[in-house]
């Protein structure tokens, strides 16, 4: 299946409420990575969601074209959060908390989606099938307890075919429509909260190499 035949993904929260798919799906057409940052560690705290986090705060994610990803019920569920005004957009279920998708601006044509909100993707080798293996693994410098091997380094086999995709989807056209941006006026189409300083900065501190705050937990 290595770069071979695409499958259409079913994708939905945990309670059921939010449905979807992401179409066209296999290792060649999608990328994934595992990221340590901070932002990304806070958004799961935010959502009292830490359990997605493995054991060094990183996120399994897989990145796929805008136009790859659809919505068929729930869509009044699906709001935003911004961790900063010029963050990036960073999707969930109002219903679940569940994590749907995180985005930057629409000229940069991806969604990034852990593979926990795809359905049939919880087992990893079921994840390696679907996705190809994980390319590399980015800002090593922040995961919890340490760095895991060659997450700080440069990774520049990760960046060429990360770049290499988003600019063949941006020429083909793949950014629209945008599950979460408007077409016309290239602003969201659901509701965004953004964090004030204070907020951010409460959640950053459970974050980190060396965590100052205990995990909220799940509610």
């Amino acid at each position: 299946m290595h770069g071979g035949m695409s499958q259409d993904v079913e994708l939905g929260c945990r309670c059921g409420e939010v449905h979807g798919w992401v179409r066209g799906v296999s290792p060649s057409t999608v990328n994934r990575a595992i990221c340590y940052c901070v932002d990304c560690q806070a958004f799961l705290h935010y959502l009292g969601r830490a359990e997605l986090l493995d054991a060094h705060g990183g996120t399994d994610l897989v990145q796929v074209a805008p136009r790859a990803v659809t919505f068929d019920r729930g869509g009044e569920r699906i709001v935003g959060l911004r961790l900063a005004t010029k963050g990036l957009h960073r999707w969930y279920s109002s219903c679940c908390k569940t994590p749907l998708g995180t985005t930057p601006k629409p000229s940069l044509p991806f969604v990034a989606m852990a593979p926990e909100v795809l359905r049939g993707a919880s087992d990893v080798r079921r994840r390696d099938e679907l996705f190809g293996k994980v390319r590399g693994a980015v800002f090593g410098q922040h995961a919890t307890g340490g760095a895991p091997d060659g997450s700080t380094r440069p990774q520049l086999r990760l960046i060429a075919h990360t770049l290499r995709l988003m600019l063949g989807w941006k020429l083909r056209g793949h950014t629209w429509p945008h599950p979460f941006f408007d077409h016309i006026t290239r602003t969201p189409s659901r509701p965004v909260t953004t964090l004030s300083p204070d907020e951010r900065e409460a959640l950053r501190a459970m974050c980190g190499p060396s965590p100052r705050v205990p995990a909220t937990p799940a509610s």
